[in-house]
């Protein structure tokens, strides 16, 4: 993998397993790890599954030459800083396309804590020619791609489209056996895919978030997951940190991917499964703990959320 002598790591990247066409990295900090394993498919191209569980990732890639590269983000989500003194977003299902040129030697933040995805990466000065070989004639210019998604100097999103999902969706659990032909295969439906995709003259294709947004939404995460025992209306969270509702609404949801009352019954859900694992507390105590006066209404959204009712989750540990 000679390429990989065009990109450099930050010093907190370190190569674990290195063999002919793949080879494995760990980033570490004191909030958990994350691990990169890299595949080479074309000489130019490369696919690589990103594995993160960590509150912030300072791993960083500069790279040598010109990049096109695209990144699928399965779960989790990845917060970079965008224009503007904003933040940008990417979530489960979501699309990024970049050149990696502005905000991906920036440390980024995963709001809930993991993140996990593909990037695909084309090398410009060597990908075109290797896919024209292994596929003579095929119509898609790499560099013009680029420019037709990249002209903005901005990362493109495509938001949670079913086409996308079709074609990462199998990516995710390719035999060894079949892995280096599958991802050749997927690359260049994707890129048809991409080549085909007509872009609307007017659209927003970079949502991002102001600071002083995000800052407040963050606060408002804060007090609620530290404050378990009690239920807050949305109307008192925008008073309370003077934020109006709807910015408000749409900022959480863009943080942490999905609604605040839909969060927060699943943050409730995962502590109280921390709380059966690791205490001899009573389920009606943890209830009350994470804001159910009710055991019985407890013991429903628990299950909904885990899977099963807590006394079953507790004596499934045994």
């Amino acid at each position: 993998m000679n390429e990989m002598k065009k990109l450099s790591f930050s010093e907190n990247v370190f190569s674990i397993t290195a063999g002919e066409n793949c080879q494995v990295y760990r980033t570490r900090d004191d909030s958990g790890e994350g691990v990169m394993t890299l595949y080479r498919v074309f000489e130019g191209v490369y696919l690589m599954y990103n594995d993160f569980h960590m509150q912030n990732c300072r791993a960083k890639v500069i790279a040598n030459t010109e990049l096109f590269c695209i990144d699928h983000c399965r779960e989790g989500s990845l917060e970079h800083i965008a224009a503007k003194g904003g933040y940008s977003y990417i979530k489960a299902g979501d699309l990024r396309i970049d050149d990696r040129s502005n905000d991906y030697n920036t440390d980024c933040v995963l709001p809930l804590s993991h993140y996990h995805g593909i990037t695909i990466a084309f090398f410009l000065d060597t990908a075109p020619k290797s896919l024209s070989d292994c596929f003579s004639g095929f119509p898609v210019d790499l560099k013009k791609l680029k420019h037709k998604y990249c002209r903005q100097k901005t990362s493109f999103v495509i938001r949670r489209e079913p086409s996308v999902e079709h074609i990462f969706t199998e990516l995710y659990d390719v035999p060894e056996k079949t892995r280096t032909y599958y991802f050749k295969i997927k690359i260049f439906e994707l890129l048809l895919y991409l080549d085909a995709l007509v872009i609307p003259e007017h659209t927003d294709i970079r949502p991002y978030f102001y600071k002083t947004q995000v800052e407040k939404v963050k606060a408002i995460h804060a007090h609620m997951t530290n404050n378990l025992e009690h239920h807050f209306t949305l109307e008192d969270l925008s008073k309370r940190f003077d934020i109006s509702l709807t910015p408000m609404k749409t900022c959480f949801k863009g943080v942490y991917g999905t609604s605040v009352y839909a969060y927060m019954r699943s943050y409730r859900m995962s502590h109280a499964a921390v709380l059966l694992r690791t205490t001899k507390k009573s389920v009606a105590q943890i209830a009350g703990e994470v804001g159910y006066s009710s055991p019985s209404k407890f013991s429903v959204a628990f299950k909904d959320i885990i899977g099963s009712s807590p006394l079953e989750y507790r004596k499934s540990l045994v």
